[in-house]
């Protein structure tokens, strides 16, 4: 199961650090410049320094400014590989331009399908199968959240996320609830299923068997 992210926020003394990944606390300190007289000024960025790392990530007007890369929380382990690289793509945009990242959730949320059993060729079709094969409402609102936001990213409507880049952040957490729910939790009964012995899992074949 996949641990909860704590994101770096300003000022909070632990979170997951941006350089190692590991949740650990942060020291905060002031930065200054040396003025033309010799003194040393205070500036307005403050810098956390990574107690498991020692790296340092500089801060301004409350947002991390270097490294660019956004505080988002990391792709699930068990993401498939050709939807994580669209996610990590994602990641690295996200600054830069939120629209573009909500686009690359999108197809990344697409390649996804595919791993569920879909075809991966229209998200919506592929939310009404999983529905008819009784996909539980919390997923379905999830990966309609992400076929709607993307689908705006690449065709701009209501929803403008490059006003409100935190739209754009939450498809991030959908992905990573959606392979939770729909691939982490059922490989995880399924091996704790595995492990009973032979004679109790043919009886419950053999009860199922007779109920039906």
């Amino acid at each position: 199961m996949k641990d909860k992210y704590y994101p770096p926020k300003f000022n909070e003394e632990q979170f997951h650090c941006i350089h190692c990944g590991v949740f650990a606390s942060q020291e905060w300190l002031d930065t200054f410049y040396q003025g033309p007289r010799g003194g040393f000024i205070k500036t307005t960025i403050r810098m956390s320094v990574c107690s498991h790392c020692q790296k340092p990530s500089y801060w301004y007007a409350e947002k991390m400014a270097v490294p660019a890369t956004s505080p988002i929380e990391p792709p699930h382990p068990d993401l498939p590989d050709d939807c994580k690289i669209d996610y990590i793509e994602a990641q690295n945009v996200f600054v830069q331009s939120p629209r573009s990242s909500g686009a690359l959730l999108r197809l990344c949320i697409q390649k996804l399908m595919r791993h569920l059993g879909e075809k991966g060729e229209n998200i919506n079709d592929d939310i009404k199968a999983l529905v008819i094969k009784g996909l539980p409402p919390l997923v379905q609102k999830a990966l309609d959240y992400c076929r709607v936001v993307g689908n705006n990213a690449v065709h701009p409507g209501e929803i403008k996320i490059e006003d409100t880049p935190e739209i754009a952040l939450n498809l991030f957490k959908m992905v990573n609830y959606i392979v939770e729910d729909r691939i982490t939790h059922p490989r995880e009964i399924e091996q704790l299923y595995g492990q009973l012995p032979d004679s109790s899992r043919k009886a419950i074949e053999k009860r199922d068997t007779s109920a039906s």
